[in-house]
Parts: C-alpha cells; sequence; structure tokens
C-alpha cells in the first residue's frame, strides 16, 4: 500500500461552522503529523469560487485552517467543486506518487467527503475513511432530521458497503490508521 492523507476543506472559515470543528482539526494535524513521520504524503483541498462569492480565492476565510499544522512540505490544492478530483490535477498527481490508496478526512461530510470518496474509487484507488475524521455542519441534517453523529454514523455504512467496480473503502476510527509500509 502506498498511501496518501487526504484533508478536505479543512478551512478556516469552515471549522467554526462544523460538529466539532476544533476538535476534528487537532484530530486531523495529529494524523498528519503520523503521516509525515512515515513519509505520506499530506495534501490539502481548498474549496474556492469566483470573486466576490464566499469562496473568493483571495478572502482569508478560504485559507486551509492553521489548527491542521501544515508543513511547507505539505501540498494545497484548490478545487472547485464537491469532488476532489474534477479539474483539480489530483489523480495525476497520486498516480505521479505511486499512491495506491488515499486516507480521507476533511469537510462535509455529506457532501465533498462523500463525493471524493466515490471519485477516488473511480479512479481505482482504495479509501481508508477516517471513522472520526469528518464532520457535517454543526447542526447534522435538519430537514432529514438527521444530527451531525447521525450523518457521520450514515455516511460511515454508506460509503463501506457501496458497491463500486473501483477500489474499496474502508472505515478506520483515526487512533487505528497506519502509515507503516506506506
Amino acid at each position: 500500500m502506498r498511501a496518501a492523507l487526504l484533508i478536505v476543506d479543512m478551512q478556516e472559515m469552515l471549522v467554526p461552522l462544523v460538529w466539532r470543528g476544533e476538535e476534528l482539526a487537532a484530530r486531523l494535524a495529529g494524523l498528519a503529523r503520523r503521516a509525515r513521520e512515515n513519509g505520506v504524503p499530506v495534501i490539502a483541498l481548498r474549496q474556492i469560487g469566483a470573486p466576490g462569492t464566499d469562496f473568493d480565492p483571495a478572502s482569508p476565510g478560504t485559507r486551509v485552517s492553521a489548527l491542521l499544522g501544515l508543513e511547507p512540505v505539505d501540498l494545497v490544492i484548490d478545487k472547485t467543486a464537491t469532488d476532489s478530483f474534477y479539474r483539480t490535477g489530483l489523480a495525476g498527481l497520486l498516480v505521479d506518487r505511486g499512491v495506491d490508496t488515499v486516507v480521507l478526512t476533511g469537510l462535509a461530510t455529506d457532501y465533498c467527503v462523500d463525493a471524493t470518496a466515490r471519485a477516488a474509487q473511480s479512479h481505482g484507488l482504495d479509501v481508508v475513511l477516517v471513522a472520526d475524521g469528518h464532520a457535517p455542519s454543526a447542526d447534522g441534517d435538519p430537514t432529514a432530521g438527521l444530527t451531525a453523529e447521525q450523518v457521520i454514523a450514515r455516511h460511515n455504512l454508506l460509503l463501506s458497503t457501496a458497491i463500486h467496480p473501483g477500489g474499496r473503502v474502508r472505515v478506520v476510527p483515526s487512533a487505528e490508521v497506519e502509515f507503516t509500509g506506506s
């Protein structure tokens, strides 16, 4: 297994809006440290949009959260869609590095994390979805009547049991993610 750690949309303006955002950022900072210690690339994805919108790339809120403690060796890739692979060059970068498995974390569970997991599989990659490494909005999904905890549990189940001809998805708690041998 050759892995890369993907951190999706952990941005200054989004961390305060999601369920236990600062706690999540601290957990992901720890995963990033462990990944680096084992020679695993850390790649942060950053949602951007058109100038003048909430996701204006020049807006300080779109910066990757300082709570992650990214280092100069880490990569930041801008994206414009929920799917982190869509027109970003991410797939090529992973191929160039011989990556066959992505360790997936970030925001939001029911949007960009879900879309990125499915896209990774479509690119033939295995996915280690960090069970406690992603979060939805702080209020969960009120239209569906789901709390944040229920959204996370539902997506962990759905993504781990989906039938897909590409890679497979395993759901693993952050404490059990292994970067050795990568």
